[in-house]
């Protein structure tokens, strides 16, 4: 997963050391930003949090779907050809690969409303290949492949919220 980096101003403090250090110590209370350094004329200032920040490249936490047989249902007997094309269009879902959210936030398919989506289901996709985008606190994290694989569901809708660790997609590995 990597993160896009946005620049935040800070209101001026009219020139004044102090009120800038003031308004900087405010910014840290706000945000999960855990140090910030300035430098202005010939003085450096850093500042940081007794709050530890949660590192920006989390790991993507991948696990194997659990599968339960299904349930048995009558149906009328199908031709051996039509049973191999059924068999051959459906993964095997034991060996399939959920990617899941690292992080809170709403879940994005698409960059941006107008645009298709980064992913659909029966798309290959690759180590580094953009899946989804999910904004926290005004931020927009993209979030990346680590697999090769085929997509095979997308588990959320556009514009939800999403929570840590929740399901968003099933991968067939290649």
């Amino acid at each position: 997963m990597k993160k896009k980096k946005t620049k935040q101003s800070l209101p001026s403090a009219a020139s004044n050391p102090v009120g800038e250090v003031e308004e900087l110590v405010r910014l840290l209370q706000s945000t999960n930003i855990a140090e910030v350094s300035i430098e202005h004329d010939n003085i450096k200032i850093t500042i940081k949090t007794h709050q530890p920040y949660a590192p920006v490249a989390t790991p993507l936490a991948v696990s194997p779907v659990p599968t339960a047989p299904l349930p048995a249902t009558p149906a009328a007997p199908a031709a051996p050809a039509e049973k191999e094309s059924v068999a051959a269009a459906e993964p095997d879902e034991s060996k399939l690969i959920t990617i899941r959210s690292p992080m809170i936030g709403t879940f994005y398919r698409s960059p941006a409303p107008d645009k298709p989506p980064f992913v659909e289901v029966g798309d290959e996709i690759k180590p580094g290949t953009i899946l989804c985008i999910i904004e926290a606190m005004k931020l927009f994290n993209e979030i990346e492949s680590e697999y090769h694989g085929r997509i095979v569901k997308v588990l959320v809708e556009n514009g939800k919220p999403v929570e840590y660790d929740q399901p968003l997609f099933l991968i067939e590995p290649l």
